[in-house]
């Protein structure tokens, strides 16, 4: 059994000497700011992809001035020319090291859209602007990082480095790549919200420890040589053991592979002794053993396929994700080695998750909650989205397959308390300027989830459930949302608050546990629409995704109709689905989309599936294969819709009643034998006839290429390789 872990209280390291220059109104984006709060130097300088806005949602801002209040020096250099070197030299050598993020946002999601068209705006730019942030940032920084100052330690993180910790499939270049860490040739990753990680990173470098020794915090990824001897290595980097495994134990005894590195020879000769039984020897027992053994979990490991084989082989890549997934809490996951050519990535334990009074003080830390002052009146649209907005928690314990919340930010929830809500609130009220009175959300990953989390420590400590609502609500999660029902009640009571909208999304399968808050949220905080993701409606499809079935969906309509009329309000619900998932066929879809006109549903904002890296459904996409089970060679393979004009039928389907998708409907609908659907009746689908000749078809001309990563590169004329520090475009790689 695992007994819940502790860390060191977050604010509780010693204050760097620095400290004694107190806190910056802004921190410091040139020398000439730097000169003005008589500073000779950065101790830390932060390198982001997103513009500088001093506000709690954006990371460099959380991370900054969280450094700041440790004592240090912080500097930021925000969307810099990539182009040489110059920019990241501006604000001088960093006495510690760089911290280097793409921003809020992965670079390429940024840039490109499910169809990998380039987006014509960047909300993190101010007024938008496109192309202020290369492909893969986290790469070319740190490349540009090096070249201004090779000797300074790089420490990549954000969501970019986060979801790119391990070799990934990478739906651009349709190919798995190396993990980030690599590819960016960056000292060390910190995965994950990484307050912990960065505090105890930054105090063992001000302390002059060298960047190299700092390999065993939570939260982090390094490399190594080798597995160092005295671990105990489970080998899970294949799928087909052999039938007789168990011969082994009887022929060699529990550990038939336990060998000494040659690197622990060579230490071991260069003091003196050739001994190798004074030596302790690294045991690797093969997956099937491994609860036949007595090991120490503190010094054990998971070793999952390499990056050479499962950028080989579909069904290893699945299998190195599954394992990944089920090593996620932070209080039971061992450490994960992968083998990169002559390295090893070592991807520690999750970090602890903030208590309470750690997340608050995270969050009170003095933000000017406003862009900085550099940028004038430029419009940041990140910014004014959320600007009136309040984080109150992080993580969520939902598990969608398709998303990549959790992978990020943990499946453990970490909720404020409400004195520290509150405050901000009222920082909104009296700093934002022009504050009407409308707060736009009180929310995070989800809206209800606030305070909502494992009755027992020791069970949760234990638990390797990749969701807690999925298939079925767990018996051992509490579902009263009294904490955030209290919050709101209080909230509204502020003076100068005068209405507050919930714009986060929903999990109506937990909201319809508590009616109590149904009420409360239908009554006081719904502005005539509220958003819902179902996103489908077949099973099959649903059970891929990990999320509830549509009797959950009908039981909150109906809560939400019944409360809405007994507030004398006419609101509606708003859907939102997702076209194109692996495992959903052209059928399922024609079902969701009858589902729809049954329902009088003219949804116009439809997503087709994104395979964002590290997400299990990625995993499907790319391996043809479902990791949420365990994996065979012989297993059934999963369909997967990767043709260009089949993922454009699928979100047809979705808006079936837009007259320019009615052409691909019928010839889709007659392949499928469903005819009957095409007419003017009220059980019909879509017209028989064509109101206009002239009107657009939803599948373009038929498509030659397999997916929308092969027909992005050959657009292209090549694919842009950030692994080459000149950035330049080159021939493509032959496909295999």
């Amino acid at each position: 059994m695992h007994a819940p872990k502790k860390a060191p209280e977050l604010f509780s390291y010693p204050k760097y000497w620095a400290e004694c220059y107190g806190t910056a109104p802004y921190l410091p984006m040139t020398r000439k700011e730097m000169d003005e709060l008589g500073w000779d130097s950065c101790d830390i300088i932060i390198v982001t992809g997103d513009a500088y806005v001093d506000h709690p949602s954006f990371g460099m801002a959380v991370i900054g001035r969280f450094l700041e209040s440790q004592g240090f020096r912080v500097g930021i250099i925000a969307q810099p020319d990539w182009s040489n070197a110059k920019d990241f030299m501006q604000l001088g050598k960093p006495n510690l090291f760089y911290g280097v993020t793409a921003g809020n946002m992965d670079s390429m999601i940024n840039r490109y859209t499910a169809d990998l068209k380039v987006r014509n705006d960047d909300a993190y730019t101010p007024d938008a602007a496109p192309g202020k942030r290369p492909d893969r940032s986290v790469i070319v920084y740190s490349q540009r990082c090096k070249e201004a100052y090779n000797d300074v330690p790089i420490v990549i993180g954000g969501i970019e480095a986060s979801l790119r910790r391990i070799a990934q499939y990478d739906y651009w270049s349709d190919e798995v790549r190396r993990s980030v860490l690599i590819d960016a040739s960056a000292d060390i990753l910190l995965y994950g919200n990484a307050e912990r990680a960065m505090a105890e990173v930054a105090d063992r470098l001000a302390a002059g420890e060298n960047i190299k020794d700092i390999d065993s915090i939570r939260g982090t990824v390094v490399t190594k040589p080798v597995t160092p001897a005295g671990w105990t290595e489970i080998d899970s980097s294949r799928i087909d053991w052999p039938k007789d495994i168990g011969s082994l134990e009887e022929a060699y005894g529990i550990s038939p592979y336990e060998y000494i590195p040659e690197e622990e020879c060579a230490s071991s000769k260069e003091k003196g002794s050739d001994k190798k039984d004074e030596i302790q020897p690294l045991r690797i027992i093969p997956l099937p053993l491994h609860r036949q053994v007595d090991f120490d979990n503190s010094t054990s490991c998971i070793r999952i396929p390499s990056f050479e084989k499962i950028s080989k082989d579909p069904a290893l890549y699945a299998h190195a994700s599954r394992v990944l997934h089920q090593e996620s809490n932070p209080h039971n996951a061992r450490v994960l080695v992968q083998k990169h050519g002559n390295r090893e990535i070592w991807v520690n334990p999750p970090p602890i998750p903030l208590e309470t009074p750690e997340i608050d003080g995270v969050f009170a830390l003095p933000y000017q909650r406003r862009p900085h002052p550099s940028y004038g009146d430029a419009k940041i649209p990140a910014y004014d989205m959320i600007k009136t907005s309040v984080n109150i928690m992080r993580g969520c314990f939902g598990g969608c397959t398709f998303c990549s919340i959790t992978e990020h930010e943990g499946r453990v929830i970490q909720s404020r308390s409400e004195e520290s809500v509150l405050q901000e609130l009222e920082d909104i009220r009296d700093k934002v300027p022009g504050f009407t009175g409308q707060i736009s959300d009180l929310g995070g990953p989800t809206a209800n989830m606030y305070h909502l989390n494992c009755k027992s420590d020791e069970i949760q400590a234990n638990c390797r459930r990749l969701s807690c609502v999925f298939p079925g609500i767990c018996k051992n999660l509490e579902t009263s949302h009294k904490h955030t029902t209290s919050l709101y009640r209080k909230a509204r009571a502020l003076p100068g608050i005068k209405k507050i909208s919930i714009a986060s999304g929903l999990r109506y399968d937990l909201a319809v546990e508590d009616p109590e808050y149904v009420q409360e949220l239908v009554t006081h905080h719904v502005g005539g629409y509220l958003k819902i993701a179902p996103e489908h409606t077949e099973k099959g499809t649903l059970d891929l995704m990990m999320k509830p079935g549509m009797g959950s969906y009908d039981a909150f309509e109906k809560m939400f109709n019944k409360f809405s009329k007994a507030a004398g309000k006419k609101q509606y619900l708003i859907p939102y689905f997702i076209a194109a998932h692996p495992g959903c066929e052209d059928e399922d879809m024609m079902n969701l989309a009858l589902w729809l006109k049954g329902n009088k549903f003219r949804v116009d904002q439809v997503q087709t599936f994104y395979p964002s890296p590290m997400s299990l459904a990625t995993a499907m996409y790319h391996s043809g294969r479902n990791p949420l089970k365990k994996l065979s060679y012989k297993g059934d393979k999963l369909y997967t819709p990767k043709d260009l004009d089949e993922r454009r039928l699928h979100k047809a389907f979705l808006r079936y009643h837009d007259e320019r998708n009615h052409d691909v409907l019928r010839t889709a609908l007659r392949k499928m034998n469903r005819s009957e659907l095409i007419g003017d009746g009220p059980n019909q689908l879509i017209p028989a006839e064509e109101k206009s000749r002239d009107s657009r078809r939803a599948g373009g001309k038929a498509s030659t290429t397999r997916n929308p990563a092969a027909k992005f590169q050959k657009a292209r004329g090549g694919q842009w390789d950030n692994r080459r520090p000149t950035n330049k475009p080159v021939k493509p790689k032959k496909r295999r």
